[in-house]
């Protein structure tokens, strides 16, 4: 029996505030929240969420395991197959656990580990941090979260306190790192350069050994500076001085390394609070922005994820078009893929033949088998593109005839 195309090409949820890492040829997405009637809805931290980007399908499986609370804002990362989930935001306050969960099971079980028998002390409870992955070692920058009387210093500016229990919430920009090979937190010295200001909502990315940051939210300001971390000699840059223009202010957005040289910057919300569209490179080598004009412009989102494919692309998951401070109503769940360079001639050939699949059909049989595989996952996918665009003008042909 054939299946059914709406079960077939079903899509994640919508969501923000999510986790998403790509190992080898799968999209990998967890948690977030959703709003429901003006109420902000967790979703379930046993599913799991994985899109194939040959034949462009999605699949939920559930997990097992020592499970992490529903949470968002949490910060995800990939290393060595192992997808690990620290700190974020829930119902009672702040986490600062650390969890992971073996993406290249065998049984096809996923079953979460909660990390308890670390060295070191981990970072204070936090959500919307950043992380660097260097070495096997996950190295967390930033966040906003709480903490108490006793753990207040430098890194760390109060936004709001509560005397009474000498509680704290505010901003950071302290460096914490986990060894995953021995299992040990860590805060490195830091041995020169200044610091960017603390910040969450920022976002962070590694191109050679050095770790970037741009923007983020302090207070009441939103900042479009950029600055970088020697993931070896632990120095920082300070501000790195731009030629040219540059992007806005912004938070809630994402910085994605591209080749050996240059991050992807799309979206966030702007110091107006103006969701965003625009797509931005950072070139190491000319110490410059150039904006991307040839990509489009109307499809906004913050607090979305962006994973770097097989080919170069950028595949955005997720997020709000809406400002999510004063109408939480516009949660996506579209994968947007920005090509940054251009594909292989194998991806070509292969695009070219499953397009017209109808007209090739007689011939297509005769491709060698490895092929012929590849060709039959690519009728697959733009198949399912075609089924996912024709079921979102009907969503909004039916709003439209709703409004009038």
């Amino acid at each position: 029996m054939a299946a059914d195309p709406a079960e077939q090409f079903c899509v994640a949820e919508e969501r923000s505030g999510h986790c998403a890492v790509v190992d080898g040829n799968f999209l990998y997405v967890w948690g977030g929240y959703v709003s429901i009637e003006e109420n902000e809805v967790y979703l379930p931290n046993d599913e799991l969420w994985i899109y194939e980007m040959d034949s462009g399908l999605w699949t939920m499986h559930l997990m097992e395991g020592e499970l992490p609370t529903s949470m968002s804002g949490s910060c995800g990362a990939s290393i060595n197959g192992k997808l690990y989930i620290f700190g974020g935001f829930d119902d009672k306050g702040y986490s600062n656990r650390l969890y992971y969960v073996n993406l290249r099971t065998k049984n096809g079980t996923y079953r979460w580990k909660k990390i308890t028998n670390f060295k070191g002390q981990p970072p204070t409870p936090r959500d919307k941090l950043s992380c660097w992955v260097y070495k096997d070692r996950l190295i967390y920058f930033g966040g906003y979260g709480c903490r108490k009387h006793n753990e207040l210093s430098d890194c760390f500016d109060v936004h709001d306190a509560f005397w009474e229990g000498q509680i704290f919430w505010g901003w950071h920009n302290d460096v914490h790192v986990f060894d995953t090979t021995t299992q040990t937190w860590s805060q490195p010295a830091i041995r020169g350069g200044d610091p960017p200001q603390p910040r969450a909502a920022h976002t962070c990315a590694v191109l050679g050994n050095k770790g970037y940051i741009f923007g983020g939210r302090v207070l009441q300001t939103r900042m479009n500076d950029l600055h970088c971390l020697n993931l070896d000699t632990w120095t920082w840059s300070g501000r790195i001085n731009i030629t040219g223009e540059k992007p806005k202010d912004r938070s809630w957005h994402t910085l994605t390394p591209i080749g050996d040289d240059r991050l992807f910057l799309f979206g966030g919300l702007s110091s107006d609070n103006v969701p965003l569209s625009d797509s931005w490179i950072h070139s190491v080598t000319t110490n410059g922005w150039k904006q991307l004009t040839h990509l489009p412009k109307s499809r906004p989102r913050l607090w979305h994820t962006a994973c770097l494919g097989k080919e170069g692309e950028v595949m955005v998951f997720g997020g709000s078009k809406d400002d999510l401070h004063f109408m939480d109503t516009g949660h996506c769940s579209d994968l947007l893929i920005f090509q940054t360079q251009p594909y292989s001639l194998l991806r070509l050939c292969l695009d070219c033949i499953s397009k017209n699949a109808a007209l090739l059909k007689n011939q297509i049989p005769c491709l060698p088998s490895k092929l012929l595989q590849q060709v039959l996952k690519k009728i697959t996918f733009w198949a399912a593109v075609n089924h996912r665009q024709e079921k979102k003008a009907e969503t909004e042909r039916q709003s439209q005839l709703n409004a009038t």
